[in-house]
């Protein structure tokens, strides 16, 4: 990986117009080593940088449309900037943030998620598919298991698509479509683990992070609890390698590749995006925040963990406005200790000691938000799915206030920092539901 920037122009009718990155990898005949006066006389002129000029964000089609433009990822670019040095000069960075035609600048970064322990386990033995009903889904169940053409695109280490729990017998449904691998981190980097090179098509998981969230999201329930959400599509993204740091295993990418995971599953046709991570704030502009609009105004509802640190924090893009934050909570009801809070926790769901899919057809339990997260995800899916097949589609809004005003209280406040709203109720936002359509 070179180092490079991420720059954000004003809204001006000059700004210039490049080939995205992603084709610049494969096809350099069109390369460009100028970008806009002010900006190359800093890095090409004062500290002597050679650099190419590419699009952040790939157009879905030919002519940006009114909601690319709206959020403005026609006009942030990507610099690489050619240079043996991996340090970026700090006062480079803030001579270009200066600039009256520059809205932000960040240094691309890699960025770390936190995965929870994940312990192997052999095949549950269940009674029934629902072994822990705390949220009513076998009820919820009872009115929609999901649709094939509600999509939920899950962010994260990639998935084992070939698990026994995701077969399906219709070749015309399949579970998953449109697979997108975006992790290409740095040549030679002997702490990340399994595949961190080569963009492609093939979001295998080397960890089992991923794996264990589809489960949770869409298994069949062969021998394991039923998916929230087993009739609906996953759309396979992996943004995040694996990184050994200090002995303990944490998903790891470039910020910029998960912004581009996240406009990828829109572009696909994505209801839900499930995001299964979240990063502090740092730097200019708020973490995912343009591309998470992109979304917003497609209707695309962003579901995402809230963080494992048990304090009062902001990760991101839970921390963004109109995104589901969720926190996790154990077996009765309480709020798990690790789970992060803040007013910005919309619900929780539950995080602790979940049995789901592994690598090589295996199950594990593990523990953390990253586990509430795909309830979510799942719900709100099964919601779309429902409206869907009653021939409707519904918003943004309506979904958020659905899933908000149907939770099960723990405590004697509509809404607090710990729990949000409280705890979903998976059967009640779709009587809910049911009830508003």
């Amino acid at each position: 990986m070179k180092p490079h920037l991420i720059i954000k122009l004003n809204n001006q009718d000059e700004n210039p117009r490049y080939d995205h990155w992603e084709t610049l990898i494969n096809d350099k005949s069109n390369l460009s080593k100028s970008f806009v006066p002010n900006i190359d006389a800093i890095i090409n002129k004062t500290y002597k940088i050679d650099f190419i000029a590419s699009q952040n964000y790939k157009s879905k089609n030919k002519k940006w449309s009114p909601e690319e433009i709206r959020s403005g990822l026609d006009r942030i670019y990507r610099l690489i900037l050619l240079t043996n040095n991996t340090t970026i000069p700090e006062q480079l960075i803030d001579d270009i943030s200066f600039l009256p035609n520059v809205v932000y600048v960040n240094e691309g970064q890699i960025t770390t998620s936190d995965i929870p322990r994940q312990e192997l386990a052999a095949t549950q033995s269940l009674s029934s598919k629902y072994s822990d009903n705390a949220i009513y889904l076998k009820e919820g169940h009872l009115w929609t298991k999901g649709h094939p053409e509600i999509k939920i695109a899950i962010l994260d280490t990639g998935i084992e698509t070939s698990h026994f729990e995701f077969e399906v017998q219709d070749s015309q449904n399949p579970k998953f479509k449109d697979h997108k691998d975006f992790v290409n981190i740095i040549d030679g980097a002997q702490q990340f683990v399994g595949d961190f090179l080569d963009m492609d098509d093939i979001p295998d998981d080397k960890v089992g992070h991923g794996t264990h969230v589809a489960g949770i999201i869409g298994s069949k329930g062969h021998k394991m609890p039923i998916g929230v959400a087993p009739n609906c599509t996953i759309i396979p993204i992996k943004v995040l390698g694996a990184l050994n740091a200090n002995g303990k295993v944490v998903g790891a990418g470039l910020i910029d590749d998960i912004n581009s995971g996240i406009k990828y599953a829109v572009d696909k046709g994505a209801d839900v995006i499930n995001m299964s991570l979240g990063i502090k704030h740092t730097g200019g502009g708020l973490p995912h925040r343009d591309v998470i609009k992109y979304a917003l105004d497609n209707d695309v509802t962003v579901v995402a963990a809230s963080g494992n640190d048990g304090k009062k924090d902001k990760y991101y893009p839970g921390a963004l406005d109109y995104v589901i934050a969720v926190g996790a909570s154990d077996n009765v009801g309480h709020v798990a200790p690790f789970s992060t809070y803040g007013g910005h926790v919309s619900v929780t769901a539950p995080g602790v000691n979940v049995y789901s899919s592994f690598l090589n057809n295996g199950y594990a339990l593990s523990s953390g938000t990253s586990q509430a997260s795909p309830y979510v995800s799942g719900t709100v899916a099964l919601l779309k799915s429902f409206a869907h097949q009653k021939g409707k589609k519904i918003k943004n809004d309506l979904i958020r206030d659905i899933v908000q005003r149907t939770t099960d209280k723990f405590s004697n406040q509509f809404k607090d920092e710990k729990s949000g709203f409280g705890r979903i109720n998976v059967l009640d936002a779709l009587k809910m539901l049911n009830y508003n359509l």
